[in-house]
């Protein structure tokens, strides 16, 4: 008998709550890592379902000096393109009480995710790991970080036996190329949660939920493979 992938689901009442609530967690999750380690680790999506949390992370009174930030996945473009997730994170995160936390972003200045792989390799394996937090976002066609249905390098990046922290990714959806962490390295950490916003990505979850191939709609590589229930937040 095939049982129901399990998440913890917790539903609230706007944006805005969501982005108080949530962004307290994550404080605290970096909290506790500081106060027995010494340093935290924190990867975060792009687009725009974030912005709020961000904002209301960005002034979470903790010491952001130790803490470090990284991206789940980029675009492979620099970060004066609107569509940089780096751009949006350093506009909406890194300011406030975050300023004095360190950023390391996933893009360099090379030609292609694939020419640069080894010196991102080189950022990741450099990261305190396991990340402190992981936060990851889902879209329409079920993609998480940029393991995209179609994805030239998809069955390589929701492996989670696989030994790369990052790889890169082509796909028609994802429009340019990106770099993205892995699956092992996103479920290594010690809080793992999926943010997503509005009744049609609920729609979306629950079909994921429903069953059929993880390469399909790669949400379910996550979901199937986590240690325990999948967090995850929403709000209309």
């Amino acid at each position: 008998m095939v049982t129901k992938p399990a998440i913890d689901f917790r539903a609230f009442p706007d944006r805005e709550a969501l982005a108080a609530a949530f962004a307290a967690e994550v404080a605290d999750a970096l909290r506790a890592d500081i106060a027995t380690g010494g340093t935290a680790t924190l990867a975060v999506s792009g687009g725009t379902t974030p912005k709020q949390f961000f904002r209301a992370l960005s002034d979470a009174e903790l010491d952001w000096s130790v803490v470090t930030v990284t991206l789940v996945d980029e675009r492979w473009v620099p970060e004066s393109e609107e569509r940089s997730n780096a751009r949006l994170v350093k506009k909406h995160l890194i300011r406030n009480a975050a300023a004095s936390a360190a950023f390391v972003p996933l893009f360099i200045d090379a030609n292609s995710p694939e020419g640069a792989l080894s010196e991102i390799q080189q950022r990741v394996a450099d990261l305190p790991r396991p990340l402190t937090v992981a936060v990851l976002g889902m879209g329409d066609d079920g993609h998480t970080a940029s393991f995209f249905p179609g994805g030239d390098r998809l069955a390589d990046a929701a492996d989670p036996g696989g030994k790369a922290l990052v790889l890169p990714m082509r796909a028609t959806a994802a429009i340019e190329p990106r770099i993205t962490l892995t699956l092992p390295v996103l479920l290594a950490a010690k809080k793992l949660a999926l943010h997503i916003e509005g009744k049609g990505k609920r729609k979306v979850l629950d079909e994921a939920l429903g069953g059929g191939d993880a390469l399909s709609m790669p949400i379910r590589a996550v979901i199937r493979n986590v240690a325990s229930p999948l967090e995850v937040v929403w709000a209309p």
